[in-house]
Order: C-alpha cells, then structure tokens, then sequence
C-alpha cells in the first residue's frame, strides 16, 4: 500500500479471511479504502479510539465496529463475544473466492489488540494457540506483546463437543 509506513496483513485459514492494520486517519483512509475493496472488506472493527471519520466507509457498504480495549491488554469477554459473533455471521455461508468477505481489524500499530482478536478466530476454527500466534507472527512482524501471548495460551475455546464454533 503507498504511502502506508505498516501495510495491511492478510490472513487466511480454512474459509477465514481477515486484514489486520493499524489505525487509519483522516488523510490516508482513501489509501486504506482502496486496500478494503481490493480484499473485499465487509467490515471494519476499531478497537482503538477513533481517528477517522467512518462515513466514506458506510458509504461504501462497509461497517465499522467500535470495539476499544485498552492498549497491550486482552479483550473484555464482551468483545470477544461481539467478536466471535461477527466472525460467526460472516464466514458461516460459503461464497465464491470474488465473493469471499474480508473483515479488516485495527488497533493504533496493528501490532496487538487487532491480532489478538484474529488469534482468537483462528483458536476457534481449530488451530491452536501456539500455531496462531506463529501464524499471525509470521505475517505481521512484532505482533502480540507478552501479555497477550498469556492470554492467548490460556485462552480457551468455546466450542461443542469438540466441534469447531466458527468453521
């Protein structure tokens, strides 16, 4: 992405599909818009304050979901539930790879709330939590400080019966 000192990470595992970044600002949101269509975003969750203004998104038929955390921390059961659900809702009807919706989630650096949400998704479809930490690491750099990585390794699944939640 020009212009972009961190560009976005994709991230993809069975029928997931997600755009980890950081924080868009009013200047450069064209550059991001751009991103989002050519990956299809249907979605955008903020879990940092805001630092755009979201109408050329909605306009655009894309929405934004404002889920603040703190800084470094792991997310508040509410937000992993909100989280779950849109994951659940989004990818839970198979499309055509044109089709296949993206959800793009971003902290301030991209680097530790918006990837520890994407190494929940990923625990959920099954993969381990050892596995999507290296994973999302692998993609993006600098990802997910020490006390995320506890959360994540002691993060448990919520699946039934052994079957995947998410999948």
């Amino acid at each position: 992405m020009r212009g972009s000192i961190n560009p976005p990470t994709l991230i993809e595992h069975k029928n997931l599909r997600f755009l980890i970044a950081d924080a868009p600002s009013d200047n450069n949101l064209s550059l991001y818009i751009q991103e989002f269509e050519r990956f299809n975003v249907t979605d955008v969750v903020r879990v940092c304050d805001p630092t755009y203004h979201i109408e050329a998104l909605e306009e655009r038929g894309v929405k934004v979901h404002d889920w603040v955390f703190g800084d470094g921390e792991a997310p508040p059961t509410q937000i992993v539930n909100d989280w779950l659900d849109l994951v659940q809702k989004r990818f839970s009807e198979i499309v055509s790879d044109e089709e296949k919706p993206t959800i793009a989630c971003h902290c301030v650096a991209g680097l530790g709330r918006a990837p520890v949400l994407v190494a929940i998704a990923l625990i959920e479809s099954g993969m381990s939590a050892l596995d999507a930490i290296v994973y999302i690491r692998e993609r993006r750099r600098g990802a997910i400080n020490n006390r995320q990585l506890k959360y994540i390794e002691t993060y448990k699944r919520r699946s039934k019966a052994g079957k995947c939640v998410i999948c």
